[in-house]
C-alpha cells in the first residue's frame, strides 16, 4: 500500500521514525550496499598483512594508513546514520511516484486517517466533497456526523467497515480500510523494522445516489395487485326497493373508480360486488397515510338503504412477479373477509398490514355455507379411521363444548373420537368430570399430548376449534403428523394461522365457536341426536362468550341456542355450572375496585392468590369493569406461571381487537387478548403506552 506524498504527512511519518528508529534493519541489497566500509576494511587489512611480508616498514605505514581510515569511516557512518535512516524510511513509504499522482487525481474520493479519525491526507476529490484544504487536519467524525466512533475500524477488531451514509443530499458509501505500517514496511525491499503496531486507515467514498435513485423509481413503478369486495352486497340490497338498487351500486362503482383513478390507477368490475385493481407501489404510502379512506367514503352512500355499504380491500405488492403479487392479493383479501370484512390488508412477501375493521361484522342471514361445510367435514371424516379435536390451550367453556360437539359428530360416523384436554381449568372440570364419572362414554375420551402424539397418524382427522394459530392449540406438533386438518373457528385471522388445513371455516361474526358448531350439527346427519350433557356443553359456550346473550348475538345465535334447548340442554344446569367459588368472587371484586379510568379505559390488575383459573377471574373481572358509567373499554392484567394475561373487553365503541393485535394478540371487536412475558407493573406501561399511540394516529 503506498502512502501518498504530502508535507503533512511527511511530518507525521518523521516523527514515527524518530519512534522506531532504533528497529530498522536494512535489508536486501541495499542492506549489502550499506556494508561497503566493513567489506572494503576487510580487504585493506588482507592487503596491509600481505605488504608485512613484503616489507616490515611498508607494512607499517600500511597500518597507519588503515587506522586512519577506519576512524574516518567510523565518523561518517555514525554521524550520517541518522539521516540516512531517515531519508530511506522516507523513500521507502514515498517511491511509486505514478501511482501517487494518480491517487491524487483519482475521481473517487479518498482520505487517509490516524488512529484517532482525523485526517492526515485527502485527494483532490475528497477535498471537494468536504470543501476543505488538503492540509486540515479536521475530525472525519465532524466532516460527516453520520460516522460514529465505533464504526471506525480498530487493530483488534474487525479491519474492514462499510456504511452507507447521506451527505449534501447525495448519498455515498463509506468504506474503511486499515493499513497496519508494520505491514508497509515488511512488504517493502529497502527497510526493515521489528515489530510496530502503529496503523493509518484508508477512506473511499462512492456515490451512489444515482444508483439508490434509479433503484426507488423501479420500485415505485412496480405495480400492485388488488381486490375489492362488496362485504354486505345481498344485505343491502335486500333493503333497499328495487328501483333504487341500480343506483346504489352505480354510486358504489363511482366511489371506487374514483378513488383508485386519483391513484393512477385502473379499476376493472370482475362480478356484480368484485373488483380488481392495479396501480402502482408509489402509491402505497399515501394509501397507508390515509388508512384507506375508501373504506369510509363508501359507508356514505345512503339511499334509504338501513346497512351501511362496507369493503374488503386486499392489495399484494413487492412480489418477484405480476402473478405473484396477484396471489399475494388473493391471499390479503381472504384474511380480511376472514376477519370480518370493513378492512384492508395488505401482502408483502411475508410482512401483513391491517388497516380498519372498526365497526361490527355484519351477521349473514344465510347458512348455506354452513351446510356446505357440514358435508366438507363428514366427507373426510369418513374417509379415516380417527377423528382428533382439540382447542385452544386453559380450555374455556366455547372450546370445551365446540370439541365436545365435533366428538358427537365423529361418534355418530361410527369413528374413534378425542379430545386433547391438557390442563383442567375450574370453568370446565365440572363438565369434565360429568364425562369421565359416566359409563356411557369411554375412558380415553380425554388425552394429554404426550397421548396424542402417539394416537395421531395419517389415518387420523385432526379438527381445531376455538383457534386458528397453531401456537395457541393444546399441540401444535399434531398439525404436522396428519394431512387432514379442519379449522373451526370465530376469532379474526392474524400472520400466524394454521396453513395447511383442508377445511377451515371461520366466521368472525359468529358469537362463539359452539354456535358454529350447533349448526354443523343439524346439517351433517339426519339421524344425529346430541344428549343432553353434549347440548349442556355447547350452550354454556354460547352463553359464555356472548355474555348471557348480550355481546354478538345475531338471529342465527338464538336459532343455535333453541336447537341445543330442544336437544336438552337445560338453562339451571348451566347456569350452576358458571357460579363461582369465593376466592374467585372476592379477587374479582378488589379488580374492580382498585380499577383506574385511563383515556376512557378502565385498567386493572387481578390478584392470583389462592385462584385455581386466575385468568378466567380477570377476563370475568373485564367483562364487570364494563357496567360503569363512561367506560368505553376494559382491561385487565392477571399474572399467571409468570406471564401476564391481558383481557380486553367493549361494548360498540372501540375495538379491542386491533388493541390487542398490537400487543401480538387477537380476538374480536368486543372481546380479545393476549399474553405477554413481563411482570404487572412492566405489562401496564406496555398497555398504556400502545393506547396513546394507537389514539395518536387515530387507530383506536
Amino acid at each position: 500500500m503506498m502512502i501518498p506524498e504530502d508535507e503533512e504527512c511527511e511530518k507525521r511519518i518523521g516523527v514515527k521514525s524518530e519512534h522506531m528508529k532504533n528497529k530498522i534493519h536494512l535489508k536486501g541489497q541495499l542492506g549489502v550496499f550499506m556494508r561497503w566500509p566493513v567489506i572494503l576494511s576487510l580487504l585493506l587489512l588482507i592487503m596491509n598483512m600481505a605488504i608485512y611480508a613484503i616489507s616490515l616498514k611498508a607494512g607499517i605505514c600500511m597500518s597507519v594508513f588503515l587506522a586512519v581510515y577506519l576512524v574516518a569511516v567510523v565518523i561518517i557512518y555514525f554521524y550520517y546514520k541518522k539521516q540516512i535512516y531517515s531519508q530511506l524510511i522516507m523513500f521507502a513509504t514515498q517511491y511509486g511516484q505514478i501511482q501517487r499522482k494518480l491517487l491524487k487525481e483519482l475521481k473517487i474520493p479518498y482520505a487517509l486517517l490516524d488512529e484517532d479519525g482525523k485526517v492526515i491526507w485527502s485527494n483532490r476529490a475528497f477535498s471537494r466533497l468536504t470543501n476543505t484544504e488538503r492540509r486540515e487536519r479536521k475530525s472525519i467524525f465532524h466532516l460527516f456526523p453520520d460516522i460514529s466512533r465505533n464504526i471506525i475500524p480498530q487493530a483488534d477488531k474487525e479491519t474492514k467497515s462499510s456504511v452507507h451514509i447521506t451527505y449534501e443530499e447525495r448519498d455515498y458509501q463509506v468504506d474503511m480500510d486499515l493499513i497496519s505500517l508494520d505491514r508497509i514496511i515488511k512488504t517493502s525491499e529497502l527497510v526493515d523494522m521489528d515489530e510496530y503496531e502503529g496503523y493509518l486507515i484508508a477512506m473511499y467514498l462512492f456515490d451512489e445516489t444515482e444508483i439508490n435513485r434509479y433503484i426507488r423509481e423501479n420500485k415505485e413503478q412496480r405495480l400492485v395487485a388488488g381486490l375489492i369486495y362488496i362485504d354486505n352486497y345481498e344485505e343491502v340490497l335486500e333493503n333497499v326497493e328495487e328501483v333504487r338498487c341500480s343506483l346504489l351500486v352505480a354510486l358504489v362503482d363511482r366511489k371506487i373508480n374514483k378513488y383508485i383513478a386519483s391513484l393512477n390507477g385502473i379499476v376493472k368490475k370482475l362480478e356484480k360486488d368484485k373488483y380488481f385493481v392495479v396501480l402502482k407501489e408509489k402509491e402505497l404510502p399515501a394509501m397507508r397515510e390515509n388508512k384507506f379512506e375508501l373504506l369510509q367514503e363508501v359507508k356514505t352512500v345512503n339511499i334509504g338503504n338501513e346497512i351501511a355499504v362496507t369493503l374488503s380491500i386486499g392489495l399484494g405488492a413487492n412480489g418477484n412477479t405480476y402473478s405473484e403479487n396477484y396471489e399475494y392479493a388473493r391471499t390479503a383479501i381472504d384474511l380480511a373477509l376472514a376477519r370480518g370484512g370493513d378492512q384492508a390488508v395488505v401482502k408483502e412477501k411475508e410482512h401483513i398490514s391491517y388497516y380498519g375493521g372498526k365497526t361490527q361484522q355484519v351477521e349473514k342471514t344465510t347458512r348455506v355455507k354452513a351446510r356446505v361445510k357440514a358435508h366438507a367435514l363428514r366427507e373426510f371424516i369418513e374417509g379415516k379411521d380417527k377423528v382428533v379435536v382439540m382447542g385452544h390451550k386453559m380450555a374455556d367453556m366455547d372450546s370445551f363444548g365446540a370439541a365436545v360437539g365435533i366428538y358427537r359428530a365423529a361418534k355418530v360416523m361410527g369413528k374413534r373420537a378425542y379430545i386433547v384436554l391438557n390442563e383442567v381449568t375450574a370453568s370446565i372440570r365440572p363438565m369434565r368430570d360429568g364425562f369421565t364419572d359416566n359409563p356411557g362414554y369411554e375412558p380415553d375420551m380425554f388425552l394429554t399430548s404426550a397421548q396424542a402424539i402417539d394416537m395421531v397418524d395419517r389415518q387420523t382427522v385432526v379438527v381445531v376449534v376455538d383457534t386458528n394459530r397453531p401456537s395457541y392449540t393444546e399441540c401444535s406438533e399434531l398439525l404436522g403428523r396428519t394431512p387432514t386438518i379442519v379449522v373451526l373457528d370465530h376469532h379474526r385471522q392474524s400472520n400466524e394461522r394454521i396453513e395447511n388445513a383442508v377445511l377451515s371455516y371461520i366466521e368472525p361474526y359468529a358469537s362463539s365457536a359452539c354456535e358454529m358448531v350447533a349448526e354443523i350439527l343439524q346439517y351433517f346427519d339426519e339421524g344425529l341426536k346430541i344428549k343432553a350433557m353434549e347440548a349442556d356443553c355447547l350452550y354454556a359456550g354460547i352463553v359464555l362468550d356472548t355474555g348471557n346473550f348480550n355481546n354478538k348475538t345475531g338471529v342465527r345465535t338464538f336459532e343455535a341456542a333453541a336447537f341445543l334447548r330442544r336437544s336438552g340442554a337445560d338453562i339451571t344446569r348451566v347456569r350452576k355450572m358458571f357460579r363461582s367459588d369465593m376466592p374467585s368472587y372476592k379477587a374479582r371484586a378488589e379488580a374492580v375496585r382498585h380499577a383506574e379510568v385511563y383515556e376512557g379505559f378502565a385498567l386493572s390488575a387481578c390478584p392470583n392468590d389462592n385462584l385455581e383459573s386466575p385468568t378466567i377471574v380477570g377476563a370475568q373481572a373485564a367483562n364487570e369493569l364494563l357496567n360503569i358509567v363512561g367506560v368505553k373499554a376494559s382491561i385487565v392484567l392477571t399474572e399467571y406461571n409468570h406471564r401476564t394475561y391481558v383481557s380486553a373487553r367493549s361494548i360498540d365503541e372501540v375495538n379491542v381487537q386491533v388493541l390487542m393485535e398490537r400487543m401480538g394478540g387477537g380476538g374480536h371487536m368486543n372481546s380479545a387478548g393476549t399474553q405477554l412475558d413481563c411482570g404487572i407493573e412492566e405489562a401496564m406501561e406496555i398497555v398504556k403506552h400502545t393506547i396513546d399511540k394507537m389514539i395518536e394516529e387515530g387507530d383506536l
